[in-house]
């Protein structure tokens, strides 16, 4: 396998007015006009890196109360407390017909030279001994492509995928055409998937919404192969939570975690 992007289209295309479109990449499995959380979460962090473009977005958390549309949106900003050293954001992302869907809020912070600083060694699975696998499967409600049909996934030889705590990894498209993806745009499509990664369950008997998804980021990753490794806590009232710790080929780079909404389907 080569480092590269696949192939593929990008997961969004923007139009002269500036709607944002969904492409097939970016498509989820409940409904045809709803985009993916991760797409979306990526999108998200491009709207407010660029309000923001002298600090570095470390935290994003995002509520999503409607379906992101395939046809079209828009994000507006809002800057709250621009400090020196910390500035956060609001942002809210509304279909073509001014009703927002899903709204931001993030953290960012100023860049530091602190020379060498001492850590913690935590060492990813060996990248080299991966097996390729096909996306697991989700009991789609329409039969269009989605975002599983276009992300490469692999798992560590040695730790196949089955129900319960998982690591594995993952590479995506680019978000826009010809728009090099910043290092928080190139793990969210990663860490929207730790509900169905970390599944206690066949996602043929239970949905695994998640109507939130924060992201906490503290290094760029040096590969374009993003991994996690997850698990998930489930409860009879229908609700879970589920966790992730987010690395490249060298380490962690940042941790993710999802409300879930459980149903029977």
């Amino acid at each position: 396998m080569h480092d590269a992007s696949p192939p593929t289209p990008p997961f969004y295309t923007i139009d002269e007015n500036g709607w944002i479109m969904g492409n097939d990449p970016a498509r989820g499995p409940w409904t045809t006009d709803g985009c993916h959380g991760g797409p979306a979460a990526a999108i998200f962090a491009r709207a407010v890196e660029m309000a923001v473009p002298d600090k570095q977005l470390t935290r994003l958390t995002i509520d999503l109360f409607r379906p992101v549309p395939m046809s079209g949106f828009r994000i507006e900003t809002n800057i709250g407390r621009d400090g020196r050293m910390v500035t956060t954001i609001t942002a809210t992302l509304i279909n073509r017909e001014g009703k927002p869907c899903a709204s931001a809020t993030g953290l960012l912070l100023r860049i530091e030279d602190l020379g060498e600083v001492p850590n913690t060694t935590i060492l990813p699975p060996d990248f080299a001994n991966r097996v390729s696998v096909r996306f697991p499967g989700v009991k789609r409600r329409h039969d269009l492509p989605t975002f599983a049909d276009f992300t490469e996934i692999a798992f560590p030889a040695s730790q196949p995928f089955s129900t319960g705590p998982n690591t594995m990894w993952m590479r995506t498209t680019s978000l826009i055409e010809d728009e090099k993806m910043s290092g928080f745009q190139t793990l969210c499509p990663l860490a929207d998937c730790g509900n169905g990664f970390s599944r206690n369950e066949s996602g043929m008997t239970i949905s695994f919404i998640n109507p939130d998804l924060s992201i906490n980021f503290h290094r760029d990753p040096v590969s374009a192969w993003i991994g996690a490794s997850f698990s998930s806590q489930w409860e009879s009232t229908g609700r879970g939570v589920s966790l992730a710790t987010l690395f490249d080929t060298l380490g962690p780079i940042g941790a993710a975690q999802q409300t879930l909404l459980l149903q029977r389907v």
